[in-house]
């Protein structure tokens, strides 16, 4: 089996100060270089997604409803789009940017560097079967990362204790989404 670790939006806009903070999330960031550091030897290959907009159109809302509509976060060429500190990039071999133009919350959904390989072509020109997942929110892009690196046929599993939600009700439901879509689950989430 090749595995993979797929880092998912530990940026300065989700973390506590940035537009769109989650609660416990630079603890997630420190967690998770820890991690990676800590079980090198355990993956093939290490990614790093990233929210990184220009003009996302109705993604971004002066009035936002929190579920289609957001506040503005992680543009390009802010701080906010930058990886947190505590997350340490340098262990990610690539980094998959997504939502240029469009909301995008899958991680499936960003191309690498050159702007035109996406996360499955990467993992899977690389031998990647088993993936786990990890990162920032896990009700909105880790679960979507998630269910969409399951329907590529990838063994895929997110650990908990190594992401941070938003709210109890929406990491419920994003937590019976995965199950559905065949993801194990391993640990309890820090919910904000």
């Amino acid at each position: 089996m090749t595995r993979a670790l797929i880092v998912v939006d530990i940026q300065n806009d989700f973390c506590e100060g940035g537009s769109l903070g989650v609660r416990g999330g630079e603890r997630t960031a420190a967690a998770v270089t820890d991690h990676a550091r800590a079980n090198a030897d355990s993956y093939d290959h290490v990614v790093a997604t990233r929210d990184y907009h220009i003009d996302p159109g109705p993604h971004f809302s002066e009035n936002p409803d929190f579920v289609d509509s957001w506040p503005r976060h992680c543009e390009v060429g802010t701080p906010g789009a930058e990886f947190h500190p505590e997350f340490d990039a340098s262990l990610a071999e690539e980094v998959f940017s997504k939502g240029l133009y469009t909301a995008a919350y899958s991680g499936f959904e960003g191309t690498a560097g050159d702007g035109t390989t996406r996360l499955a072509d990467w993992l899977r020109e690389r031998g990647v079967d088993e993936v786990d997942v990890v990162g920032i929110a896990t009700d909105h892009c880790v679960r979507a990362t998630a269910v969409d690196a399951a329907a590529a046929g990838l063994r895929t599993r997110v650990l908990l204790g190594l992401t941070a939600g938003v709210s109890g009700d929406t990491v419920t439901t994003a937590l019976e989404r995965l199950r559905a879509a065949g993801v194990e689950l391993e640990g309890e989430p820090l919910v904000g």
